[in-house]
């Protein structure tokens, strides 16, 4: 057999053993109680898309009102969130809101300051067993790349946060200390609802449903695990330009060069 015979076989066995792969997977997805995640459409998503000023500003509102009493946001800066229209002054009054440990001072001891805007968001625990033992035995997890931690990302996030049930389907028996949710892998989940209608009081006057609340939170963690999006997005648009204009340039130099050749 030719090598370019043997290479499409090992291509041709490839695409046919992924196939198979992907096949077994979502059987075993749907026989372990694998949940799907319904797809919406978020407006940093596609290469032109950028996070929701307005959202951002709720998600954190959320995030401060719900989630910061378990979970921690340990790779944003106060500083990070003046990228993204807080000013100076509005960075300076969200850190001072916080008592983070230091020292040791000069009899060596540690103690307790307010935050400033170079420190980082502070975690609600001092400690993983102290984590562990507030919680049930669970660690909840750091918010801070949990959008792309989890498959299915935002979408997976806004999913969990809305799908909780107060009555299971009918037949499912739900642990004790779990609660039923329609996302979460297998459907059984320890967190209890966190949202519910009016969780959050918003100083933008939007009315604050579990959905609302939800698409702003999903969209802050959106940012928190890639704040450098918008960034890098202009970047490679400005590539693809100078790239289109030289690729211009070029062929008209061609042209020019090869003119009198026939």
């Amino acid at each position: 057999m030719s090598g370019e015979g043997a290479m499409t076989r090992r291509i041709v066995t490839g695409l046919a053993a992924t196939i198979l792969l992907a096949m077994g997977l979502a059987t075993t997805a749907q026989a372990t109680g694998g949940s799907s995640v319904d797809e919406r459409h978020w407006g940093f998503q596609g290469i032109f898309g950028t996070y929701d000023r307005g959202a951002l500003r709720r998600g954190l509102q959320v995030y401060q009102g719900v989630c910061a009493s378990c979970h921690g946001l340990k790779y944003i800066a106060f500083r990070n969130l003046q990228d993204v229209g807080f000013t100076e002054d509005e960075v300076k009054a969200i850190a001072v809101d916080y008592s983070l440990q230091d020292g040791p001072d000069d009899a060596g001891d540690m103690f307790e300051r307010p935050g400033k805007p170079s420190d980082r968001f502070p975690s609600p625990f001092a400690n993983e067993n102290a984590a562990r033992a507030s919680n049930g035995g669970a660690l909840p997890p750091d918010l801070s790349l949990i959008v792309k931690a989890r498959e299915g990302g935002a979408d997976y996030v806004y999913g969990v946060l809305t799908g909780y049930h107060d009555e299971p389907p009918e037949g499912v028996v739900v642990p004790e200390g779990m609660t039923y949710n329609d996302t979460f892998p297998g459907h059984m989940i320890g967190m209890p609802a966190p949202l519910f209608d009016g969780s959050v009081d918003y100083e933008d006057g939007t009315e604050a449903t579990v959905e609302q609340m939800a698409a702003d939170v999903t969209t802050f963690l959106a940012w928190s695990a890639s704040p450098e999006m918008e960034q890098r997005k202009r970047m490679g648009i400005k590539v693809i330009l100078f790239l289109i204009v030289l690729s211009g340039l070029l062929y008209a130099v061609k042209r020019k060069v090869w003119a009198d050749v026939h």
